[in-house]
């Protein structure tokens, strides 16, 4: 894919709703055959998502050493075994949040550090998607006050409502957080300034690659700031309208493997 005088050198996709239905944990073979084509051909691979970075390698195990993760929504940058990067949120906002999210019924409470998520939930099903579903490492404790370790992302899961939590919690830290929806059950919070275009952008620098010789994925308002990191920016067709707006071009919906595709036209 050209554009100009650029050739794609970086490759930067979402994961739930772009490669994958949401919460599962098998990959289609051709994406992984493709990728690999791909890495041969010099082109870096990174999967940004609002999943921790153990989620990310289960899905990509066959690739785990080729690819770079910006997992937890940008808040972690990191690659196979290695941590490069990450931004906590400030601990008495943490506290803030989960008092918050207390007082809500039906409300399960996750947070986020780099290699655990905790949460205070007793839902079965609700964990059991958790650790079966995305394969994310889910540890449960009675007090998330109590927690020291580092938070990078602070997220409600709610299966309605989420507009009370948008409406309601979020405009009273709004200048201290960012926050984004992902699916249709999910509020994630991150430190402010922190989301995947940022972490593409570090990304980007970090191995000297242009907005013009990047190409990115996705489906979700968490998606935004990151298309807007990348000239070849695609949205898949079953991607929320508001991403539809900000990307250059559209694909195929996930379930007719529509980044596939794309990807495909590279070799």
């Amino acid at each position: 894919m050209i554009n100009g005088d650029f050739m794609i050198k970086l490759i930067v996709t979402d994961v739930d709703g772009t490669l994958v239905v949401e919460g599962t944990n098998q990959l289609d073979p051709r994406y992984v055959e493709t990728i690999l084509a791909l890495r041969k051909k010099g082109i870096q691979f990174a999967v940004a998502s609002g999943r921790q970075a153990s989620s990310i390698e289960y899905l990509f195990r066959d690739l785990k050493e080729k690819i770079f993760y910006l997992a937890d929504n940008g808040s972690y940058i990191g690659c196979y075994g290695r941590i490069l990067f990450t931004f906590p949120l400030d601990k008495a906002l943490v506290e803030k949040l989960i008092q918050e999210g207390e007082k809500l019924s039906d409300c399960e409470l996750m947070l986020s550090t780099p290699k655990m998520i905790y949460t205070n939930s007793k839902n079965k099903a609700f964990l059991d998607w958790m650790n079966q579903g995305y394969q994310m490492n889910v540890q449960y404790t009675e007090d998330l006050l109590s927690l020291e370790e580092e938070v990078i992302k602070f997220s409600y899961n709610r299966n309605y409502g989420l507009e009370e939590i948008i409406q309601t919690i979020l405009p009273k830290y709004g200048d201290q957080l960012q926050c984004s929806t992902a699916g249709a059950s999910w509020v994630d919070c991150m430190t402010l300034g922190i989301n995947k275009g940022h972490a593409v952008s570090i990304l980007q620098e970090s191995l000297d690659i242009s907005p013009e010789e990047t190409m990115v994925f996705g489906d979700q308002c968490n998606d935004i700031e990151m298309m807007k990191q990348a000239y070849h920016s695609y949205a898949v067709e079953n991607a929320h309208e508001k991403v539809k707006d900000v990307a250059r071009f559209r694909t195929d919906s996930h379930e007719n493997f529509g980044v596939l595709k794309i990807l495909q036209t590279l070799l």
